[in-house]
């Protein structure tokens, strides 16, 4: 069968960055095009400020250039602005009378600079701030004219007046709200903002109202609903984004403020997908990255018919430099029920911190001045963690360290470029770097919007004290090791690896204890097996939290099966009610073995989809068997991939997808069908009981060490050994499963 044909609609972050994901997961897929309406490749628009500031080139901002399209196969076709999208026929027309058909669609059109109904703003010298052209634009003008008259104080707004001031022209900021940036910051932090922006040269008129651009032809001012006036050569108009719908619109494709999609970025017309600005999702669309790319992704493995999960929305955020000022905001900030958590001002390091709560559960905060806890505090407020989890201890690191030692290994520090914490502390000992600039250059991490430069730089801190402490090794995962102290959450300073520890010496000696011993074999229950467990362990509350209950369930389940005398029969085993961790396991078999008539391959599938079915795993687990040498489904970059192969079948361990895109590890090749589940199933054994709940397969081997891994795995004892203690707990755990059924309460993951 040939390749599908994929057309994209805009060549943008967020449509180019959906490609990414394919090319990475699948490449062979389809036959792609582009359609950009500008005469240049896929730039970051973020940092347009840093080009009109005069710190980067346009060439410096080029996240794929031309080369880029060339060795992927695909086929961009720039200053082309698509008219009419045919969906009945599956063909696209551009305004220079191009054709293109397609199989698959996607519509990544972006966004507009909103322009508000002011009259005069129409007049010469009245522009926005979006594009490359605009930036050259306002270089000329800056040659000419002195003085510039920004319209809006958000972001936007303030990046634009920053650039034009590098310019050598007077900038006033003309906001309608009484303090700038009003949506992302409170009035204190908004306060500091300004008063650091105007020891840089900036002015402000705020709570004004531009009734009418005044001037002939060109712009010579704004007059104000108050009657007042401001002069201005230039007016630059930076008030938000409207999604660019009109094409979409006209074509037939269901519409609201954006073009709406579903979960998985499908629009109501089949076969045409949207993402980025575009795009509207559960009555919102987005104008951050983050969201952005997180689309992407989805849309991607949607595209590849790989499994994903759904697109649940997104917690929207900001961190940035602006002007020069590290800025963090992060969720809620305001409305109905809002409390303040923690309020603290720094007015000599001029530092602001205040998270915000409502119910007892984190919902926003904003940094000032210092953002080094920003993707900590992100954390907490996209699980709407429970306050107490903000609580200091006696004894931490400072707040920057902390920030960076709690932060998980594989999640992203740098959003614009999507470098890990794990790549950076990778890069960090591989490569001895001494500071956040050689991160810079070696990763790329803070080398756009700046934002993150305040983790990198406490990354490099917390790396350099771990190597100092003797904790230092060769891989990244490896500095990960005084993680394991902190805290999993604020019921308790044992972190993953001392609860563990504890609880399997708990379990062990408490053989002999009648309270505990009695509500293990005595069907009990887990609340009275927990509460037992949570005073022992000296607990700071007396049920625990969201965060560790989970925690303590997958622990007590996967430490009780090995503990002699301790009854893995019991019914409250089986934690398929609460845990949503399991394993999912997909082939390319149907489709091959309708062809061959063969039946080997889908024997191996399915093997391994009732040997894990419902079983409680560290994170989710997914498992790709590829039949075919040509198989889409990439099994190298899947937690656990099987490759068929003429010598039998090669099993691949910790690969990862997304960002950061890793290739597993060949862990060994196995003969036949009975040596492939063999060893797979005891490499699922190892990770759950040597894995850290919600540690993902990829971070577990890097932390672990892949050679450890597979020196461990290929001894055919341990395996046997694995493979029967997994064996056992299944037999109990299915046992357990026909006890509780009835009441609904196991959920089977990996069935098709």
């Amino acid at each position: 069968m040939g390749k599908k044909k994929l057309v994209v609609i805009g060549n943008g972050m967020a449509g180019v960055k959906c490609i990414e994901e394919i090319i990475a997961i699948a490449p062979h897929t389809y036959d792609i095009v582009i359609y950009g309406n500008e005469p240049r490749p896929n730039y970051n628009r973020i940092m347009l400020s840093k080009v009109l500031q005069g710190e980067h080139t346009v060439q410096d901002i080029i996240l794929n250039d031309w080369s880029w399209y060339d060795q992927h196969g695909i086929r961009l076709h720039t200053g082309e602005t698509v008219t009419r999208i045919n969906t009945q026929e599956k063909y696209i027309e551009t305004a220079s009378g191009m054709k293109e058909s397609y199989d698959n669609l996607i519509l990544a059109t972006g966004s507009s600079p909103f322009i508000p109904p002011i009259p005069g703003v129409d007049k010469e010298r009245v522009m926005s701030f979006r594009t490359v052209d605009d930036c050259t634009q306002m270089a000329q003008y800056s040659k000419q004219y002195g003085k510039a008259a920004v319209i809006g104080g958000g972001l936007l707004g303030l990046e634009a007046a920053r650039g034009l001031l590098h310019l050598g022209m007077d900038a006033v900021i003309v906001h309608n709200a009484p303090y700038i940036m009003n949506r992302q910051l409170d009035a204190q932090a908004a306060d500091m903002l300004q008063r650091e922006l105007e020891s840089q040269g900036m002015k402000f008129l705020l709570s004004k109202n531009t009734k009418k651009i005044v001037g002939r032809s060109q712009a010579q001012g704004l007059a104000f609903t108050d009657g007042s006036r401001l002069e201005a050569d230039v007016v630059i108009v930076a008030v938000g984004i409207r999604p660019n719908v009109e094409l979409a619109r006209r074509s037939g494709i269901y519409t609201n403020r954006a073009i709406v999609v579903d979960d998985f970025m499908r629009t109501r017309v089949q076969d045409v997908y949207a993402v980025g600005e575009c795009a509207e999702h559960r009555g919102i669309s987005y104008g951050l990255v983050a969201p952005l790319f997180e689309q992407g992704k989805v849309l991607a493995r949607t595209l590849c018919q790989q499994e994903t999960g759904a697109y649940a929305g997104s917690i929207p955020y900001s961190q940035l430099k602006v002007s020069g000022v590290d800025v963090f905001s992060a969720g809620d900030i305001s409305g109905e029920g809002m409390q303040t958590a923690i309020q603290m001002l720094d007015g000599v390091q001029g530092t602001y911190k205040k998270v915000l709560m409502q119910a007892g559960k984190v919902r926003g905060a904003i940094l000032f001045g210092d953002t080094t806890e920003g993707t900590a505090l992100l954390s907490l407020v996209q699980r709407g963690a429970d306050v107490a989890e903000l609580r200091p201890r006696d004894g931490e690191p400072d707040p920057a360290e902390k920030a960076a030692a709690a932060l998980p290994a594989q999640d992203t520090v740098c959003a614009c470029n999507n470098v890990s914490k794990s790549a950076i502390m990778q890069a960090i000992q591989e490569h001895g770097l001494q500071n956040a600039d050689q991160v810079k250059e070696r990763t790329k991490a803070s080398g756009s919007c700046g934002g993150c430069r305040p983790m990198v730089v406490a990354l490099v801190k917390h790396t350099h004290n771990l190597q100092k402490n003797g904790s230092g090794a060769s891989t990244a995962a490896d500095t990960e090791v005084d993680q394991t102290e902190l805290p999993i959450c604020g019921c308790t300073t044992l972190g993953h690896d001392g609860l563990k520890n504890a609880m399997e010496e708990m379990y062990r000696e408490q053989k002999s204890s009648v309270g505990l011993t009695l509500a293990i074999q005595h069907g009990s229950g887990w609340e009275s097996e927990k509460n037992l467990l949570l005073q022992k362990l000296s607990w700071e509350t007396a049920s625990g939290c969201e965060v560790c209950e989970p925690a303590l369930r997958y622990y007590a389940q996967v430490l009780t099966r090995g503990v002699a005398g301790i009854n893995s029969d019991r019914e409250w085993g089986v934690y398929g009610a609460g845990q949503a961790h399991g394993t999912l396991v997909y082939s390319d078999d149907a489709m091959y073995d309708a062809l061959s008539g063969s039946d080997v391959d889908g024997l191996l599938t399915e093997r391994l989809r009732l040997a894990w079915r419902g079983m409680a795993m560290p994170a989710p687990v997914k498992i790709a068997v590829a039949t075919r040498l040509s198989s889409p489904l990439s099994p190298v970059v899947q937690d656990l991939g099987l490759q068929a192969s003429p010598a039998g079948w090669e099993v691949y361990v910790g690969g990862h997808a997304e960002q950061p895109v890793k290739q597993g590890g060949l862990l060994g090749l196995a003969e036949t069908v009975e040596d492939a589940v063999r060893l797979t199933s005891a490499c699922l054994q190892w990770y759950r009981q040597t894995a850290r709940f919600d540690e993902p397969m990829w971070s577990w081997s890097e932390r672990l060490g892949f050679m450890s891994i597979r020196e461990t795995l290929l001894d055919y004892q341990l395996q046997g050994e694995l493979v029967i203690r997994q064996n056992a707990e299944m037999a109990s755990t299915s046992d357990a499963r026909e006890t509780v059924s009835s009441y609904g309460r196991t959920t089977v993951q990996g069935q098709k």
